[in-house]
């Protein structure tokens, strides 16, 4: 079946090359979705002729109307517009690639609408884990990684028969600009030295999480639902050559890796052709003239917000939302200059130490309101500091 594209976050940097790959492989995209872009946007309209494009701001989304009035397209604004890109009857694969909570609920929606899903956007799943892949199982949905680390054990994993088969998920991290450095080197660090990434070229908020160590630690808890495996079954190395992109160990102790240069065009076009691999124009990999292959262990106590994640999917129940919301806001003050880098570490420990613990997760709003909570935690005790 060809697939016909929705794809949400169209102007980031996992949007932009999941349009170069429908480019190259000719495929119809249906719906786009943004924040306030329309800049982009209405380039992206132009080219790609969907029926509908959602943005997130009511005002930009008046804007992009006016600017694209000659043209056969719905625009339509806020979280309800989104749902609505997600779940556009024509498309038959919505690319998740927004950033932050916001995700969460184009994604349930899209679930519901019987959508195959790929998913780059790793909070649906960090703070709705549970939500997610309950309603995903009943409504016979995939979930098809696009994360370079999920790709790779998702590639990994193909001709695995049975669950019990698998021992550990080893994910790589390239440690960000700041492997090697202690607590106190790390004191007055600036906003442009932590989004000096050594080998990939992202936005703001998912490059600081690299700084950090909490877009591995949010990697961690995404692995446990979309792999179904324990939180002591997921392990991470720091690799900084960015080769490996992660690795499966099978409980007779062979040991399967997935490589390749980093290139994000390689697993987003490998989820939307999945279960076909077709040729890319992704550069082959040399490992001669990569030389070596070096991995350590991570320092979670310089960057405690991988220990946090941690703690958050053992913990489980709402803790995970918590840990995601907190480090939202925390990041979004750093940016702002409003507080250090290390502060973003301690404020989501502080956040998790305030959240109530809760057995289990029964709706979405339960989730949001954690979110909402953590996000208002952060705000208030970073004015107190």
């Amino acid at each position: 079946m060809e697939k016909n594209l929705s794809i949400l976050g169209s102007t980031g940097s996992i949007g932009r090359q999941a349009l170069s790959v429908a480019r190259r492989l000719q495929l119809p995209v249906s719906a786009l979705a943004a924040h306030s872009n329309i800049s982009l946007l209405e380039t992206q309209i132009r080219e790609f002729r969907p029926q509908l494009v959602a943005v997130f701001d009511f005002d930009a989304a008046k804007q992009l109307k006016l600017a694209v009035s000659d043209c056969a397209v719905k625009i339509v604004s806020g979280m309800e517009g989104l749902c609505e890109a997600a779940t556009i009857p024509n498309a038959n694969m919505v690319l998740n690639a927004v950033v932050g909570m916001i995700g969460l609920q184009p994604t349930m929606a899209a679930i519901h609408a019987g959508k195959t899903i790929a998913l780059a956007n790793k909070e649906t799943l960090v703070a709705g884990g549970s939500l997610v892949m309950r309603d995903a199982q009943a409504q016979g949905v995939s979930i098809l990684p696009v994360d370079s680390e999920h790709s790779a054990v998702f590639q990994c994993l193909q001709g695995c028969h049975r669950p019990e088969e698998v021992s550990r998920i080893i994910l790589t991290a390239s440690g960000g600009p700041f492997f090697g450095k202690t607590k106190a080197e790390l004191e007055h660090v600036t906003l442009e030295q932590s989004l000096n990434h050594p080998n990939w070229s992202m936005g703001k908020k998912i490059t600081i999480d690299s700084a950090t160590m909490m877009n591995k630690g949010l990697e961690i808890i995404e692995a446990a639902w979309l792999f179904d495996v324990a939180p002591e079954q997921i392990d991470v190395v720091v690799h900084r050559e960015s080769i490996v992109h992660s690795m499966v160990e099978f409980r007779d102790g062979s040991v399967i890796a997935q490589m390749g240069v980093p290139d994000m065009r390689l697993p987003i076009q490998y989820a939307i052709t999945y279960p076909d691999r077709v040729r890319s124009d992704v550069p082959r990999l040399n490992l001669a003239s990569c030389g070596k292959l070096s991995f350590y262990q991570p320092d979670e106590e310089t960057f405690v917000c991988l220990k946090a994640c941690k703690t958050a999917l053992k913990r489980g129940g709402l803790f995970p939302a918590t840990a995601n919301g907190a480090n939202e806001a925390a990041v979004q003050l750093f940016i702002d200059g409003k507080i250090p880098f290390l502060r973003i570490g301690a404020l989501v420990w502080e956040a998790m130490e305030h959240q109530p613990a809760v057995s289990s997760v029964t709706s979405v709003d339960q989730v949001l309101e954690a979110d909402r909570a953590a996000r208002a935690f952060v705000q208030e005790a970073a004015q107190k500091n």
